[in-house]
C-alpha cells in the first residue's frame, strides 16, 4: 500500500493518534481571556522571513500558511496575486520552523476546493499532507492545522480532513459589517476554525479596526487571515504597520498572541 492510499484509509482516530487531549476544550492561556492568530497565508519568501522576524521582535511565533506545491515548476499561479517567483521553498519553511515558527498545509495547489469534484478535492487534500509528512521537519499530523484555499470548505470537506489533522481554518461567520470571533472555551468547533479576511488591496485600517473591536469585546479568540506584506499577497500589510501593530499589542496584558496549533496545543 502506498502512502496516500494508507492516509486515505486511515485517520488520526483509526491510528490511535486522535486522543482525549485532541477533544479537549481549548482555553486561553492563564490570565488571558483573548486570544489573536495573525493567520499569514500563501508562501511569500521574502515577507514571510520578515514577518518571522518581527515576531521574534516581541518574542512571538508567527503562524504560517504555505502551499506544498508553490515552488515547484508545475505550479500554475490561480490568479494575479499569488506569483511563483515570489513563493519560498520548503528550505525556508524547515529554516523557520527550525526557530520556532509555525508552518501548516494551505493546500496542494490552491484550488478552490468547494468548486472541484469531491473525489479530486479529497486527493488533493491527501497529496498535499503526504507531501508536508514528507518535506517539512517534524510535521506532526495529530497537531496539525489544514488552512484551506480562499478560505473555501464544505461540512463533508471539513470532516473528511478532520481524520487527517488535529483541526481546519475556513471561512468563519459574520456579524453585519464587522468579523467575528471563535468563542472560548471552544467546545464542538475546537476541530473547526473560523477565520476573517479582506483585500485585495492594502489591509492595514481594516485590521487595526477589527482587532480593536475585538479587544472592546468580553473574550474570544480572532483569526485574521492574513497574506504578505507591502505588495506581496492578496490584501497585504505593510511592514511598518505589522511592526507598530504587534509592538502595540504585547503590551495587552489580557491577549495572547499564538499560532493556531500553538493555540490548540494549550488544550492538552
Amino acid at each position: 500500500m502506498n502512502r496516500r492510499a494508507f492516509l486515505r484509509d486511515t485517520s488520526l482516530a483509526s491510528a490511535g493518534i486522535l486522543t482525549a487531549s485532541a477533544v479537549t476544550p481549548f482555553q486561553p492561556p492563564p490570565g488571558k481571556t483573548h486570544v489573536l492568530t495573525l493567520s499569514f497565508d500563501d508562501g511569500f519568501k521574502k515577507s514571510f522571513h520578515r514577518i518571522a522576524k518581527m515576531h521574534e521582535d516581541y518574542g512571538l511565533k508567527a503562524c504560517l500558511n504555505v502551499i506544498a506545491t508553490g515552488h515547484l515548476p508545475r505550479f500554475r499561479a490561480p490568479d494575479k496575486w499569488i506569483l511563483p517567483k515570489l513563493l519560498g521553498n520548503f528550505d525556508d519553511w524547515n529554516l523557520l520552523t527550525g526557530r520556532g515558527h509555525e508552518v501548516m498545509p494551505h493546500s496542494w495547489e490552491h484550488l478552490d476546493l468547494t468548486e472541484t469534484p469531491l473525489s479530486q478535492a479529497k486527493e488533493n487534500i491527501l497529496k498535499c499532507l503526504e507531501y508536508f509528512e514528507d518535506n517539512l521537519d517534524g510535521y506532526d499530523p495529530s497537531t496539525a492545522v489544514y488552512n484551506y484555499a480562499f478560505d473555501a470548505s464544505t461540512p463533508e470537506l471539513d470532516a473528511f480532513t478532520l481524520q487527517h489533522v488535529r483541526a481546519v481554518r475556513t471561512g468563519g461567520w459574520l456579524l453585519p459589517g464587522r468579523a467575528a470571533y471563535n468563542n472560548l472555551p471552544a467546545h464542538e468547533r475546537t476541530g473547526r476554525l473560523g477565520c476573517w479576511t479582506k483585500g485585495p488591496y492594502l489591509n492595514d485600517l481594516w485590521v487595526h479596526e477589527e482587532i480593536n473591536f475585538f479587544l472592546e469585546k468580553p473574550g474570544g479568540w480572532l483569526i485574521l487571515n492574513l497574506h504578505g506584506l507591502d505588495k506581496e499577497g492578496w490584501g497585504p500589510l505593510s511592514k511598518g504597520f505589522l511592526d507598530s501593530l504587534l509592538k502595540r499589542l504585547v503590551e495587552v496584558d489580557y491577549l495572547a498572541i499564538m499560532p493556531t496549533g500553538q493555540a490548540l496545543a494549550t488544550a492538552a
